[in-house]
């Protein structure tokens, strides 16, 4: 069995201060529940669990698009930290459960073969992160000066899903290194010392965090070139 831990508790100011990114609405429906859809029709993904704030959890509840998500196995509330967040989710997961995708809810643009490969990969090599190209000259700096420049060949942005076989990331998560700075979940599994595989995405798997990203995420949910 396979589960998907969708992550959405955060409260996304930089978004809009009054409204929770998560309820936004995208052609008629919240964007969680977008988000959701995708895993919802994997055929890697047995169940899921999803992570909001105690406010969110509320709101979800109450929503008219909550039956659709038949693989649903339980809503549990987040924790102050996105990896706290994730350690909760962790918790909540069957005890069958062989692989473990970590999602970002706020990705509703991620397709269904991405899942299925980084599910895979996993599977295979016990922990696996979907990444993304590097198309930007990245500078590194020294004062107020240009240091140099990263063969950007050989660097990736860290997408969503990240996936592990679940031992592997409990294991990651008994080192008790809890705290802000852990901003995805390959980061706890580098501190353990395991090897983490990855998946080339698509750029178009992109993390709502603006306004105007939601335009973006209407033209590709709608068939259309954006």
């Amino acid at each position: 069995m396979n589960t998907a831990i969708i992550v959405a508790a955060g409260s996304g100011q930089r978004f809009d201060p009054t409204q929770p990114k998560q309820f936004v609405h995208i052609l008629g429906k919240p964007l969680i529940i977008h988000t959701l859809e995708r895993f919802e029709t994997c055929p890697a993904i047995d169940e899921i669990v999803l992570v909001l704030s105690e406010s969110g959890r509320a709101e979800f509840e109450i929503s008219n698009f909550r039956s659709e998500i038949t693989k649903l196995r339980n809503i549990v509330v987040g924790g102050p930290t996105r990896a706290e967040s994730v350690r909760n989710g962790l918790a909540a997961v069957s005890g069958e459960c062989e692989v473990v995708a970590v999602h970002d809810g706020a990705r509703p643009l991620v397709s269904v073969d991405e899942i299925i490969a980084t599910v895979a990969k996993a599977s295979e090599s016990g922990a696996a992160c979907l990444v993304g190209a590097v198309t930007d000259t990245i500078k590194t700096i020294r004062g107020d000066e240009i240091a140099g420049t990263l063969d950007r060949d050989k660097l990736r942005r860290a997408l969503t899903p990240q996936a592990f076989k679940i031992q592997v990331l409990r294991s990651a998560f008994d080192l008790g290194e809890i705290d802000e700075t852990v901003t995805d979940e390959c980061y706890l599994v580098e501190k353990l010392g395991h090897p983490i595989t990855f998946v080339e995405g698509s750029s178009r798997n992109i993390k709502i965090t603006r306004r105007e990203d939601i335009i973006f995420a209407e033209a590709i949910l709608s068939g259309l070139p954006a």
